[in-house]
C-alpha cells in the first residue's frame, strides 16, 4: 500500500520527519519497507535563464536557444511560444527521466544540437498548463535544483501490510493511525450531496439472490454527466501513489477506493438490459468476457453481477466489457457493496484474476462503510461530471457481520504484556483508534471493536492493539527463568546433526526440499500398489499442483532438485536430505511420520583433475560413503544384500542392495531406473541410498568404548576362492567376521576377476585377512594353521574352490 505525506495531510496534521513517521507506522505495527520522495525527478532539473534567443536555421516555429545553469551553458532547441531572453525557466539536464516517461538526452533538432530540455509545468507533473514554458521567479538563481527552489517534495510511504490489516488499505485507514501517533484528530472527508431529481427506485432496482456471497449491495444513480479528463488535482492525487489517470469517472471510483479502502464499480446504465442488477451465482461453465478481453469460464461458486439478461461484473473482482464506461457514457449506475471474503478470493484465485478490488474484499472492507463510499463517489461524480444526481439509495442488504462485546482484564493485560497501565489508560489508547469501550467493573472493560476492525474478536487482538499503541519500546525486557539443569535434547536430533556434520564432511551438500510432492510422484517412482508409500495425505488448499500431497518419500524431492541444477549445467551433484515422510492412515487419523536420510550422487566421481583421467562415479562410490557414514554413527554389523527384483520398483535390478546391521534392515542403496530419471529430466546414471533413521538411531550406542592402541604387530595372509558367478561378495567378507576367530583382526576384499582362465558362470574373488594378537606376537604357525581353518570352512560354505 502507498500513501503519499501530502494526501496523508488531507486528513490529519503531522508535525513529524518522513523518516520519524516511518519509524513511528512500523513501530505501530505498519511496517514501512521503503520511503521515496515521488518529486526526486526533478533532482537533474534546473533553473535555467536564457542568455541567447535566435530562430531555429530550419524550422519556423522552434528556436535556438542558449541556457546558462550556473556552471555552464546548454544549446537547447525550443518551440514555446513564451521563451524570452532572460527569462528563468525550468531546465532538464540530459539523463532526466519526466514524469510522463520520457528520457532527455543529447540530440539533434532539425540538424541543429540540443542538449536538454525547458518543459512546462504540465510536462514536470506540477500543473496542467503544457501550453508554454513553466515561467520562474526572477529572484531565483540559474542553476538551483527545482525542487529546491520550488520547495516542492513529497515523500511517498510503501508500506507491508498483513492480512488482518484490510482497514489500512485505504489512505483514511493510514491517517487514522497517524492521528495516534501524533495525539491529534481525524479529519473525515466532508460529504454533501447535491440537490437530487426523481426516485431511483422508479428506475431500477437491485435483487439479491446469493445473500451468503454478497450481505450488503448499494448503488446510486447519475445521470446526463460528461466523460472528460480529471482535474489536475485528482490526477495528482492518483499519481502520488502510482495509480494512472484515465478519465474523471474511472479515476472518482479509483480515488474513492484509494480514499476509503472500500472498492467502487461505475455501470454505463444506458447498457444495462431491463435497468436492473442481479446478484447471483454464476452456471456452471458460464462464458464471460471482463475488462482486459479475455473470455472466462466461470464455475457455479463464482458471484455475478447481472443485469435483468445477463452478467456483467464478476463481483469484487472486475467489470465486464459489455458495460464498461466509455467517452459516450452519460448515465452511470455506482456500485457499492460488500462481498464475502471467502466468496471473492476463490474466485480470484480460481481465475488467476488478482486485483486491486478483490485486494480489498478478500481481507474484508468494511460492511458499514458502502454508504459512506457511495456518497463520497456521488458527490464527486455530479461535482466533476456535471452530472444530476437521482434522489435516494437502493441498499439491499442481509446478514452482515457484527462487531462482538469483548472483556479485557486489565490485570491479566498488564501481565501479558509486562506493563502497568491503568484502565484509563487502556480506553484512552483504544478510544483512539475509534473502539468503543465502557467499565464493566474495577478489573474488566467491555470493548467493541468498529465495524473496520473485522480482525479483533479476542481479548488477546485487544492486548495487541494496546501493545502496539503504548509502544513496543515501552515493554520492558525480562528474561524467562531458566532452571539451572539444561534438559538432553532428543536422541534422534542429536544423531541428526551427527549425520549432517559427516556428510558435509564427506563433501555432500546439504538439500532441504517441501514436504509437499506432486500427486503422482508414486506413479513416477513406479511403486507397486501395494506399497505403504502410495496412502499418501492429500493437502486440503495446495499452493500448487506440484504441492498437493504431503511427501512419502525423500527421492522425488532430490530427483527434482537434481534435475533443476543439471538445468544449470551443474553436472556432478553430491546432496543429501534428512527429513520427514508421512504415510496415511485413513482421512480421521494423523499419518504416521518416520525419519529419513537419503542422499545422491551423480556426474564425476571427482573435480577434473590434470594429472588423472576421471570417470564417473558408480554404485561403490556410494556405497563407500554409507560405510563411512555407518561407521562413523559407530553401528557396527553393516551388510549389503542384493534387493530382490519384486523391490526394486524405482532401483535398478542388479544394482540395488538392502543394507543391514545385523538382523535389522536400515535401508535400500542403488541406482534409479534411467525410465525414471527420464520422468525427472534427467539423462545421466543416478545413485541413491536411503536410510531409516528411526531404526538406526536405537543402534547408534549412547557412548564411544575406549580400545588401547595394540601393542604387538599384526601379520596378514591373502585367500583367493573360485565361486558361483551370482555369489555375492559381501556375504563371503561377513562370514569371516562371523566365525568370530578372537585373532581375525580386519578382512578386506582386493581383487575379484572373471573370464579365463575361470569357467564360465564362476569367478574369482581375492581377499586379506589381517590377525593380531592382544597378549604376545603370533608365530607363523599358529597363523597358518588358523588361516587353512578358515579356508576349509569357507570351501564348504560357499562350494568354493581353490585356484589350479
Amino acid at each position: 500500500m502507498k500513501a503519499s505525506l501530502s494526501w496523508l495531510n488531507t486528513y490529519v496534521t503531522t508535525t513529524k520527519t518522513a523518516e520519524e513517521l516511518a519509524a513511528a507506522l512500523t513501530m505501530a505495527g505498519l511496517e514501512v519497507e521503503a520511503v521515496t520522495d515521488r518529486y526526486a525527478y526533478l533532482d537533474t532539473v534546473v533553473v535555467g535563464r536564457i542568455i541567447d534567443i535566435n530562430p531555429h536555421p530550419n524550422a519556423d516555429k522552434l528556436n535556438c536557444c542558449d541556457v546558462d545553469t550556473g556552471d555552464r551553458t546548454f544549446p537547447v532547441v525550443c518551440g514555446a511560444p513564451n521563451a524570452r531572453l532572460n527569462g528563468l525557466y525550468p531546465m532538464a539536464l540530459p539523463g532526466t527521466h519526466l514524469p510522463n516517461g520520457m528520457a532527455v538526452r543529447k540530440n539533434k533538432i532539425r540538424g541543429e544540437i540540443s542538449e536538454g530540455m525547458l518543459c512546462s509545468e504540465g510536462e514536470l507533473s506540477l500543473g496542467p498548463d503544457f501550453s508554454g514554458l513553466l515561467a520562474l521567479d526572477s529572484g531565483l538563481t540559474a542553476g538551483t535544483r527545482l525542487n529546491i527552489a520550488l520547495d516542492y517534495s513529497d515523500p511517498v510511504f510503501e508500506i507491508g501490510l498483513t492480512p488482518n490489516r484490510p482497514d489500512c488499505l485505504g489512505i483514511i485507514g493510514i491517517a487514522r493511525e497517524v492521528a495516534v501517533i501524533e495525539q491529534t484528530g481525524l479529519k473525515q472527508p466532508e460529504i454533501e450531496l447535491p440537490e437530487s431529481t426523481g426516485d431511483i427506485t422508479k428506475l431500477t432496482s437491485v435483487t439479491i439472490e446469493s445473500p451468503d456471497h454478497c450481505p450488503r449491495y448499494a448503488a446510486r444513480l447519475v445521470k446526463n454527466l460528461r466523460v472528460k479528463p480529471s482535474p489536475f488535482w485528482l490526477q495528482d492525487k492518483l499519481l502520488s501513489v502510482g495509480s494512472r489517470p484515465i478519465n474523471n469517472l474511472v479515476d472518482i471510483t479509483n480515488f474513492v477506493m484509494l480514499e476509503s479502502g472500500q472498492p467502487l464499480h461505475a455501470f454505463d446504465f444506458d447498457q444495462l438490459e431491463e435497468r436492473r442488477i442481479v446478484v447471483r451465482t454464476a452456471r456452471d461453465g458460464e462464458k464471460f468476457t471482463t475488462l482486459d478481453q479475455k473470455e472466462r469460464t466461470l464455475t457455479d461458486e463464482t458471484l455475478m453481477i447481472c443485469d435483468g439478461v445477463k452478467p456483467v461484473a464478476i463481483g469484487g473482482v472486475m467489470g465486464g466489457l459489455n458495460s464498461e464506461i466509455e467517452d459516450t457514457t452519460t448515465n452511470v449506475l455506482i456500485e457499492s457493496a460488500y462481498f464475502s471474503p471467502a466468496s471473492v478470493r476463490k474466485t480470484s484465485k480460481k481465475l488467476g484474476l488478482p486485483t486491486d478490488a478483490s485486494h480489498r474484499f478478500e481481507r474484508g472492507v468494511d460492511p458499514a462503510g458502502t454508504l459512506f463510499a457511495l456518497d463520497r463517489a456521488a458527490q464527486l461524480i455530479t461535482d466533476l461530471g456535471e452530472g444530476e444526481l437521482v434522489g435516494g439509495t437502493i441498499d439491499e442488504k442481509h446478514e452482515l457481520p457484527e462487531s462482538p462485546d469483548i472483556p479485557l482484564r486489565v490485570s491479566s493485560t498488564n501481565r501479558v504484556l509486562g506493563l502497568d497501565l491503568t484502565a484509563g489508560q487502556m480506553t484512552t489508547h483504544l478510544s483512539g483508534i475509534e473502539f468503543d469501550v465502557r467499565v464493566h467493573d474495577e478489573d474488566t472493560l467491555m470493548v467493541k471493536a468498529p465495524s473496520f476492525r473485522g480482525d479483533v474478536s479476542r481479548p488477546a487482538d485487544l492486548m495487541e492493539e494496546i501493545a502496539r499503541l503504548s509502544g513496543y519500546d515501552n515493554i520492558p525486557t525480562t528474561f524467562p527463568e531458566i532452571p539451572a539443569t539444561a534438559v538432553k535434547s532428543a536422541k534422534i536430533l542429536e544423531h541428526r546433526r551427527d549425520i549432517c556434520r559427516l556428510m558435509a564432511g564427506f563433501g555432500f551438500t546439504e538439500a532441504i526440499n517441501y514436504s509437499f510432492i506432486r500427486a503422482d510422484a508414486c506413479d513416477h517412482l513406479r511403486l507397486p500398489a501395494a506399497d505403504k508409500r502410495r496412502h499418501v495425505v492429500r493437502v486440503l488448499n495446495p499452493l500448487s499442483e506440484d504441492q498437493s500431497v504431503m511427501r512419502t518419500s525423500l527421492v522425488p524431492g532430490l530427483l527434482e532438485t537434481v534435475s533443476r541444477n543439471l538445468s544449470h549445467r551443474a553436472n556432478t551433484i553430491r546432496m543429501f536430505e534428512t527429513g520427514r515422510i508421512f504415510i496415511g492412515k485413513g482421512a480421521d487419523q494423523l499419518p504416521t511420520e518416520y525419519e529419513i536420510v537419503a542422499g545422491i550422487w551423480t556426474g564425476r566421481r571427482r573435480e577434473d583433475f590434470w594429472q588423472e583421467k576421471n570417470t564417473d562415479c558408480d554404485f561403490f562410490d556410494l556405497k563407500g560413503i554409507v560405510e563411512a557414514l555407518i561407521t562413523g554413527l559407530n553401528v557396527s554389523g553393516i551388510n549389503f544384500t542384493a534387493l530382490p527384483e519384486a523391490s526394486c520398483s524405482y532401483y535398478q535390478t542388479g544394482h540395488t542392495a538392502r543394507i543391514s546391521a545385523g538382523d535389522h534392515h536400515i535401508g535400500v542403496i542403488g541406482r534409479i531406473l534411467p525410465a525414471v530419471c527420464d520422468h525427472f529430466g534427467i539423462d545421466q546414471p543416478v545413485f541413491i541410498f536411503e536410510l531409516d533413521l528411526n531404526t538406526v538411531s536405537p543402534l547408534i550406542p549412547d557412548y564411544n568404548q575406549y580400545v588401547p592402541l595394540p601393542k604387538f604387530p599384526a601379520t596378514s595372509r591373502d585367500v583367493t576362492l573360485i565361486v558361483d558367478k551370482s555369489s555375492e561378495t559381501d556375504r563371503i567378507l561377513n562370514a569371516v567376521v562371523q566365525f568370530d576367530e578372537p585373532l581375525v583382526e580386519d578382512v578386506r576384499l582386493f581383487d575379484v576377476f572373471e573370464g579365463d582362465p575361470i569357467q564360465a558362470g564362476r569367478k574369482s574373488i581375492s581377499f586379506r585377512i589381517t590377525y593380531r594378537s592382544a597378549r604376545e606376537t603370533l608365530l607363523d604357525e599358529s597363523v597358518n594353521t588358523l588361516h587353512k581353518k578358515i579356508s576349509d570352512r569357507l570351501l564348504a560354505q560357499f562350494d568354493a574352490d581353490l585356484p589350479a
